[in-house]
């Protein structure tokens, strides 16, 4: 009989999940498909139903797709109370209680937590406030800054050079507008991808007409006697007129509204095992408490066990459904999440994917195509196995990759490939920068083997 009333308390109850965008969509779906019939509660801060986000900085600012009208699809009805434009700003673990901006509490039998992550600011908030300063990472964002780019500015200036400030040079160099890109690394993509494969991307974007500075930061933006920025200085004394400056610094972890809750959250997001139950900030295991997407640290079996933080749409989706199923299945019947990471971009016409950790790679070696064509494979490898794979223009080989990395093949890698096969085939330094420097955008941050994030002083929950 205890048997029976546990299974039927995880198929009832109540479950909050905070963040209503792709993981908790995709999770609340998860929940409802495999026969949970309790109360659901979706909670976000934006006033808006889930949405797609990869578009708002590709079709969005062509004009191919409204930013209002990026909606992701339902797989089911869901059956749920959606609590959208009011933010969580708390947790109570003990009593179970979500505390929310309007001050309403949400109760719950069972939390998932998917935040995700929000763009970082430029952090002088009064050049921050300037007219035509913008980031891109919600429809409200993508919506004014298209509008921008429609009225034809003189210049658009990007700060940082990580997949999204590249994909919105590509955009504005696609319709003509005159662009300049800084970025503090000696190339773009560095952190996601290492020094040599950004090179290869310098040259595509220079080709493509950006004015790209690499090795500078912006040391101020500039704005006119009306409040609107006209020009950024940069930190080899050089200035840029522009009336259109979008700030790409990568992402800030929401997980400030959980200090003092007890759990294991700091600014590299909430650490949870493999089947994604949140760890507190003693390094034990919450049983109640889960995981999913961007926000999340979680260890990976192919990567050493190394916490992984990832930015991608694929492991959003696959982390919510493993948490879902998790949450509400018997001990025996948990899985671990072991998506294997992968993105893609599409830039200056070219189509980069990836699969893997490319910043584990110590070494590079192109075993397909040639970078000079820009069609070509890449991998990575690190302690003599292949770890990662990227392609420019060249897909066909990715799936062959990622079994290689899911068998732990050696690398250098031994195929005698004869298709395209390039001239040289011995493997190079990877280039990837100092990663206690920081960089913009990368996709994956490798963070240790702790649960517990040393950066932050952790208290514990308040009763």
């Amino acid at each position: 009989m205890a048997t029976e009333h546990m299974d039927r308390f995880r198929r009832e109850g109540r479950i909050a999940i905070v963040g209503a965008s792709l993981a908790g969509l995709r999770a609340a779906e998860t929940l409802r498909a495999e026969g949970f019939t309790g109360e659901l509660t979706l909670i976000g801060d934006e006033p808006y139903e889930p949405y797609d986000r990869p578009p708002l900085s590709k079709s969005v600012l062509l004009g191919r797709a409204d930013p209002h009208r990026t909606e992701l699809p339902r797989r089911r009805e869901i059956d749920a109370k959606w609590r959208l434009g009011v933010a969580a700003t708390g947790l109570d673990l003990t009593a179970g209680r979500v505390r929310l901006a309007d001050g309403d509490e949400v109760e719950y039998d069972r939390l998932l937590i998917a935040t995700g992550v929000r763009a970082r600011p430029w952090p002088k908030e009064p050049e921050a406030r300037l007219d035509g300063v913008f980031l891109l990472r919600t429809r409200d964002d993508a919506a004014g800054l298209y509008q921008r780019l429609r009225a034809g500015p003189r210049r658009v200036f990007v700060i940082g050079a990580g997949f999204a400030g590249c994909e919105v040079a590509s955009a504005c160099r696609e319709q003509g507008i005159p662009v300049t890109v800084a970025e503090r690394a000696g190339a773009p993509l560095v952190g996601a991808l290492g020094g040599v494969i950004g090179g290869v991307a310098a040259d595509l974007m220079r080709e493509h007409g950006v004015d790209l500075r690499t090795r500078v930061t912006v040391t101020a933006l500039e704005g006119d006697g009306a409040g609107r920025v006209r020009a950024v200085h940069l930190s080899d004394e050089s200035v840029v007129e522009a009336d259109v400056v979008v700030v790409s610094l990568g992402s800030v972890r929401n997980t400030e509204w959980l200090d003092g809750s007890g759990l294991g959250a700091g600014p590299r997001g909430i650490a949870c095992d493999a089947g994604c139950r949140a760890f507190d900030f003693r390094g034990i295991i919450t049983d109640d408490v889960f995981v999913a997407g961007d926000v999340a640290r979680s260890p990976h079996a192919l990567f050493g066990y190394q916490f992984l933080s990832l930015e991608h749409w694929g492991n959003a989706v696959a982390q919510a459904e493993t948490a879902a199923h998790n949450m509400i299945c018997d001990g025996a019947d948990r899985r671990p999440h072991l998506w294997m990471p992968a993105f893609w971009s599409s830039q200056f016409g070219v189509n980069i994917k990836s699969v893997g950790v490319p910043p584990m790679g110590e070494e590079l070696m192109i075993t397909q195509g040639s970078t000079a064509e820009r069609r070509f494979v890449g991998v990575y490898g690190h302690k003599g196995r292949v770890v990662a794979a990227v392609s420019f223009d060249d897909t066909r080989w990715l799936e062959f990759y990622r079994r290689a990395i899911e068998r732990g093949e050696p690398f250098p890698v031994e195929y005698p490939t004869l298709d395209r096969r390039p001239e040289n085939r011995r493997p190079v330094p990877a280039d990837f920068p100092d990663p206690s420097l920081p960089t913009h955008g990368p996709m994956v941050t490798l963070s240790g083997y702790s649960p517990a994030d040393t950066q932050l002083v952790f208290h514990p929950a308040r009763h």
